[in-house]
This record gives structure tokens, C-alpha cells and sequence, in this order.
């Protein structure tokens, strides 16, 4: 018997909503409304690749040579990122996570999945995602994690949807807010500095056509609950995320062909293992959880 290259495959429906859960990372395959894409997926048959619909856990972004210190400790991660000598995008995107609601409900799935203790991060976490669909108010996603080991645990969340309206990145219309951008080196993405957003490149507070600007950056000095709007000019459909937490990364994507905007909700920014800058220390027994949603 063969297995898919992400898992599980789990349909979840709500009026015109229709998405895929994947074992896989827990991740999203893809997310429709009435037909359209609204997150840009990928195949069955394929593998996640470019983070689309991954989950980032215990940190999301890069950790620059993958080196930090915690509690008087220095660690070691893995060199996710090879070319750039990072660890980047946590430990649990290539993991297989277990379903744990009933399969009843046809709007709903949850999954869990216990990170162990490993080289560079030698902790225990219990990590869920529930998934809900509504039919006026679309997809609500809510990611947890609990310290069920013996020792305070740096931690961090982030995810990797791409937000797509059908045609080319170029031609669309992006609308957010944020005070302040991170700068970071064109070789490594190492953070520099933060800068203003007022009346920069990125300053997008006024919706305007994206055009051949490249964003990978990190954004903060957000509204409590944030939104993050991409319109097609022409046919006025839209493809909106929103999100709780203090940072917000952006993405426009040349990795699969500028089709679609990664918006990407996180909890700190890049090196905060090693900075401390908006860290979650979660004490053995400590939960921390958040929430995004996609809606047209």
C-alpha cells in the first residue's frame, strides 16, 4: 500500500468553504471558496514545498546559525536552511500528526502531535491545531502548545499560507498596517533593524497595486487584530487573513511564481531564541495558544 507524500488526507466543508487537512505537519493542502482558490495548494501527489500551509513550531522564521543560549545553556539546532546556514521554520513541519476529533463534523478537524526532546531543543511539547469552517466567515485556525516536560521551554508559532486571487502578484492590490518593518541582509535574511513603515516601500496602509516589489520581510507595530487584504483589481475578488499575534511576516512568493502572497502570522520575529524579543517562555505545565482566519 503507498502513501501520499503529505499523509492523511481530511476534507473539511462549510457552505461554499472547502479545504484539505493533511497529516503531514498538521498542514493545510488548500483552502476554496465556491471553486476559487483562496490559499494556493498544491497536489495530492505532491509533497508541501515553499512552506505552503505549514505550521512553524517552536519557532517560526530562522534562528541565524541555528545557535542560541537559554538559561545559561548554548544549543545547537540542525541546519534547516543549508545555503543560508540557518535553522529555520521549527521541528514539526515533516512530522505526522494524528487526528483527534470524532470525524463527525464535517466543519471541524483536529490534530495533535507530541514533540520530543532532540539536539537543540531538548524539551517536550503537547502542540494541537483545530480547524473550523463557517460558511459566512470562513476558515478559523488555532494553534496550542503545552510544556508537559520538567523544563521552562523557549517557544515561538508561525504558519505559511499563501493568500492567492487567481492571477499574478503584480497585478493585485495589498492592503495592511503596521508601524514598523524589519531589514534584514540580502545574503543570509539575518535581522538588522526595524524602520518605519510610514511612507516606505511597504507602506501599503491605503490599498495599491503590488507591482515587482519584492517583500520578504517581518512587520510589526500591528492593530490588536490585524488584517491583511489581497484584491484582484479587475474582477474584485479578494482573499483576506487576519490574525492575533504581534508579528506578521510577508512573501510575495518568487519561489512559486509570484502566484500567491504568504502572509504569515508569528508570534516573535526571526532570532528571537537568541534576542529574547517577544519570546514565549512556556514554564513546565504552561499553554500558550493563537488564532488566524481566511475568509474572501
Amino acid at each position: 500500500m503507498s502513501v501520499l507524500p503529505s499523509g492523511e488526507q481530511w476534507t473539511i466543508r462549510a457552505g461554499e468553504y472547502a479545504g484539505t487537512v493533511v497529516s503531514v505537519g498538521g498542514g493545510l493542502r488548500g483552502l476554496a471558496y465556491g471553486g476559487r482558490e483562496v490559499l494556493v495548494g498544491y497536489a495530492e501527489d505532491e509533497a508541501a514545498h515553499a512552506g505552503i500551509g505549514q505550521h512553524l513550531f517552536p519557532w517560526p522564521n530562522r534562528i541565524t546559525d541555528g545557535k542560541y543560549t537559554f538559561e545559561g545553556v548554548d544549543q545547537q539546532l540542525p541546519l534547516s536552511e543549508p545555503t543560508r546556514a540557518n535553522a529555520i521554520h521549527g521541528l514539526t513541519r515533516w512530522a505526522n500528526w494524528e487526528r483527534i476529533d470524532d470525524g463527525l463534523d464535517e466543519s471541524l478537524v483536529e490534530v495533535a502531535y507530541r514533540l520530543h526532546g532532540q539536539p537543540g531543543y531538548p524539551h517536550q511539547l503537547d502542540l494541537a491545531l483545530t480547524y473550523r469552517l463557517d460558511a459566512d466567515t470562513g476558515l478559523t485556525v488555532t494553534a496550542s502548545a503545552k510544556n508537559v516536560g520538567t523544563s521552562a521551554a523557549p517557544y515561538g508559532y508561525g504558519t505559511h499560507p499563501y493568500l492567492t486571487v487567481g492571477r499574478q502578484l503584480d497585478e493585485c492590490e495589498l492592503e495592511f498596517r503596521a508601524e514598523q518593518w524589519l531589514e534584514v541582509t540580502p545574503d543570509r535574511l539575518t535581522p538588522v533593524a526595524l524602520r518605519p513603515v510610514a511612507g516606505s516601500e511597504f507602506d501599503f496602509g491605503t490599498a495599491r497595486k503590488i507591482g515587482g516589489l519584492e517583500i520578504d520581510n517581518a512587520f510589526t507595530g500591528l492593530p490588536g487584530s490585524w488584517v491583511v487584504t489581497l484584491t484582484d483589481p479587475g474582477s474584485g475578488n479578494r482573499a483576506v487573513l487576519s490574525g492575533d499575534t504581534g508579528w506578521l511576516q510577508l512573501y510575495t512568493g518568487s519561489a512559486i511564481g509570484r502566484v500567491g502572497l504568504a502572509v504569515e502570522p508569528m508570534t516573535c520575529p526571526p532570532d528571537s531564541f537568541v534576542t529574547g524579543e517577544d519570546l514565549v517562555v512556556l514554564a513546565p505545565g504552561d499553554e500558550h495558544s493563537t488564532t488566524f482566519a481566511v475568509s474572501v
